[in-house]
């Protein structure tokens, strides 16, 4: 079956189209638009016209690519952002009325469930792994044990929450990544049962590209790479130091997510650490690929 999803997040807009059985994906097209439909949401719970115009561009670019792979199905999934805003409703109705998209808001519990899925998908080990997805808004983290949990911290919201001057004041940056420990260790059990973490989405495939210098991004050498604890803390350490201008010029980081990259390698870190783990895989099946699947069982009866 061939289906095309389009995840409508924070800080990106995606697109997946694959054909999917009970055994393997095949990717035919995927895309990635750095839209940050969260900008300012944290602040007026709204989602700004400014943000939607972008998101909508990127909307048009999809619909046609998805028209030429002619998938049997096309879905959409909005998260942290719209969940978040008074006025995400009438974007989500009108994604399904202009874009013919079969969109629906998703909550925090479900992303998390799908992305796991996505992540882990092929994989004989999923019960011993723990799985991080690091939004603009949110932060996912799953483990093959049954805990789940989605957290009101992301790239997109964290930044305009701590970090205020460019390049980022120790300060902040110590503010931002104690309130990430305390989110952590308030949420996650004391025993996890996770031998492996498993990262997945923007943060950890830039972080990958980084680490491993992997310029232009190519997602077959990015899928699968490790990346350790301590190579983590010298990338934060030297992005945190830079300005907004020279970050963008780092090789393996996109410019469109400079402004967001220091955040969320900082997040990243302390997800590590608090698993007690010294590194972590980086995976580029997720969410998107966990909807694919879904899909695939509704329509088969299964689901």
């Amino acid at each position: 079956m061939r289906v095309a999803v389009v995840d409508m997040g924070s800080n990106s807009t995606r697109l997946l189209v694959a054909d999917v059985d009970g055994a393997t994906a095949t990717m035919l097209d995927r895309r990635t638009t750095v839209t940050r439909l969260g900008e300012g949401v944290d602040k007026t719970g709204r989602l700004s016209d400014e943000a939607l115009g972008r998101v909508e561009r990127a909307l048009a670019d999809y619909r046609k690519a998805i028209d030429e792979c002619h998938a049997d199905a096309t879905i959409g999934v909005l998260t942290s952002a719209v969940r978040d805003a008074a006025n995400g409703a009438q974007f989500v109705a009108r994604v399904r009325d202009v874009y013919g998209i079969d969109a629906r808001v998703i909550p925090g519990e479900e992303e998390a469930r799908l992305t796991f899925r996505g992540a882990t998908f092929g994989r004989t080990d999923a019960e011993h792994v723990a799985v991080v997805d690091i939004g603009g808004g949110s932060t996912e983290i799953v483990t093959g044990g049954g805990f789940r949990t989605s957290l009101q911290m992301g790239v997109v919201r964290f930044s305009e929450r701590f970090l205020h001057h460019d390049p980022p004041a120790d300060a902040e940056l110590q503010g931002l990544t104690q309130a990430v420990r305390e989110i952590l260790g308030a949420a996650l059990p004391a025993q996890t049962g996770a031998g492996a973490l498993i990262a997945v989405a923007g943060t950890a495939t830039t972080a990958a590209a980084i680490a491993h210098d992997i310029e232009p991004y190519d997602p077959d050498k990015v899928h699968g790479a490790h990346i350790a604890s301590g190579d983590l803390e010298e990338i934060l350490a030297r992005l945190a130091i830079l300005p907004l201008a020279e970050r963008r010029e780092v090789r393996g980081l996109h410019p469109d997510r400079a402004p967001t990259i220091v955040a969320g390698i900082a997040i990243l870190l302390e997800c590590t650490r608090a698993f007690g783990l010294d590194e972590l895989e980086v995976s580029e099946h997720d969410l998107l690929l966990g909807a694919a699947l879904e899909e695939m069982d509704r329509r088969a009866g299964t689901g």
